[in-house]
């Protein structure tokens, strides 16, 4: 992403209302006019319990290398829509602002702050389509790629999904997003090697169709590749030739004196189910007990956990289409909204009104923070704060659901504790965060997930994570309403 110019990858509003804040600063305040925005969404896609956040790097990336040049700024005036004085102000424009961001890889909930963006009103605001459009989608994929490897139940997941990616970024940083959501690795080559992350793959039918016979076409393959052979054996009948080739083939590779390392056949087609249980018999009547099967065609969370309640034999998921479009669910509603501004040497509060509750928003410069239970190492809850509060674990906490307020719960002093959420990640333009490599934000999200009871994990009708204002900021977001039904 440095490489590319993304100044223009926002809305055509987002520079207008620049403009229009440029051209009103007597009245806007503009120059020192410095605000507070919030990025949230309202609803776990898929109908999930949590949602992995993801995408954090490359929003630092953008940030931190937002110019308008020569190029783009030729473009905007091109529009007749700019004034002369506010391209000029555009040509020496940067983000100065600050950014406080969950790491990558956390599991997070509707309706905490997800992404703090404080900084002057116009950095804040042009910003928002890229930020949104990076940490939506990569927050999707990753969420999706949970969804999947928790079907597998521990079994290792592939993502396959690059021919069928909605373009080419879609398909390096969803593969991106997926490995870090829990898959082990991709078949997307730029991808591994953008982000070292491990590269897996086999061959296609039209390999077995390029020569004279499906067993000829295997022996090559494996003198090819003798320390990892998987074979793809469906091309034309999987249980009376493909099985059978492929046995043939790995007791040669085990008699040559040059054993491989790892061995599997890969189904493609059929009934993975029926096809996984024969062929495995066929391999454990071989003695090859130890042969990997693996399967792929149009996967996804709810097949794979239909084929394991069946007893499918299959030890390794390749997971395509389903993965990178993340089909059933095409967006991650997460949305950036002004939480406060700056007026007479502090930060005013401000609040969105709706008619529909779910799209009212929660004012102040916040805190996020995760209450932990000591003693199972499982989240109890988020909590959300003012920005000068802190949570004192000395004390009992009450934790309450702020639509329904009668639902309540106490925890015990000393038997919790209260983590910090947000980090910082930009301070005054500059970075100041170091992204690990995404093989360990997949083992941190690993982690993350285990913190999790099982009530929140389950694929269909999982429990609702409590996600609580502190008590000052209820009460503040309770006067705001007030005073907005009053004007």
């Amino acid at each position: 992403m440095p490489d590319r110019n993304l100044s223009l990858l926002t809305d055509l509003y987002e520079l207008t209302m620049m403009q229009g804040y440029f051209n009103n600063a007597a009245y806007t305040n503009t120059g020192d006019r410095v605000c507070v925005f919030d990025m949230f969404f309202r609803e776990n896609p898929h109908g999930n319990g949590y949602s992995i956040f993801a995408g954090l790097e490359q929003l630092i990336e953008y940030v931190t290398n937002l110019r308008f040049g020569e190029e783009e700024l030729a473009y905007l005036d091109s529009l007749g829509l700019f004034t002369e004085d506010f391209l000029k102000y555009l040509k020496t424009f940067r983000f100065t602002g600050d950014i406080m961001s969950m790491r990558e890889g956390s599991v997070m909930f509707p309706y905490e702050p997800i992404v703090r963006v404080t900084a002057p009103l116009m950095e804040a605001q042009v910003i928002e389509s890229a930020l949104l459009n990076i940490i939506n989608h990569q927050s999707l994929i990753a969420t999706k790629a949970a969804r999947v490897c928790a079907a597998a139940e521990g079994q290792p997941v592939m993502e396959f999904g690059l021919r069928r990616a909605l373009g080419p970024d879609s398909a390096t940083l969803g593969a991106r997003a997926a490995v870090i959501g829990g898959c082990i690795g991709t078949s997307n080559v730029l991808t591994g090697k953008m982000f070292d992350v491990p590269v897996k793959g086999t061959h296609a039918h039209s390999w077995i169709m390029s020569f004279p016979d499906e067993l000829t076409a295997f022996r090559a393959y494996a003198e090819s590749f003798p320390k990892d052979i998987i074979l793809l054996v469906d091309t034309y009948d999987t249980l009376k030739s493909g099985v059978p080739n492929a046995i043939t083939v790995f007791n040669e590779m085990l008699d040559s004196g040059n054993p491989p390392n790892t061995m599997g056949i890969r189904l493609d087609s059929g009934d993975l189910a029926f096809l996984s249980k024969s062929a495995r018999k066929m391999l454990d009547d071989a003695g090859l007990q130890k042969v990997a099967i693996a399967a792929s065609n149009d996967l996804d969370e709810n097949l794979i956990q239909s084929l394991k309640i069946q007893g499918a034999e299959i030890t390794v998921w390749g997971v395509g289409t389903h993965l990178i479009t993340s089909r059933g669910q095409s967006s991650f509603g997460g949305v950036y909204k002004l939480a406060a501004e700056s007026r007479g040497g502090g930060f005013v509060p401000k609040i969105k009104v709706s008619d529909n509750p779910a799209k009212i928003t929660t004012p102040g410069v916040k805190k996020l923070y995760r209450i932990i239970d000591k003693e199972t190492n499982k989240i109890k809850a988020d909590y959300i704060t003012l920005d000068h509060e802190m949570p004192d674990m000395s004390n009992d906490l009450e934790i309450f659901d702020p639509q329904n307020t009668w639902k309540r719960m106490t925890l015990e002093a000393g038997r919790y504790d209260a983590v910090p959420m947000l980090v910082p990640v930009v301070q005054s333009g500059k970075c100041v965060y170091a992204s690990p490599p995404v093989m360990q934000m997949r083992a941190f999200c690993a982690e993350q997930k285990t913190m999790l009871w099982d009530e929140y994990t389950r694929l269909t009708n999982p429990a609702k994570m409590p996600v609580d204002l502190s008590d000052e900021l209820y009460a503040l977001k309770q006067k705001m309403l007030h005073d907005a039904r009053n004007v």
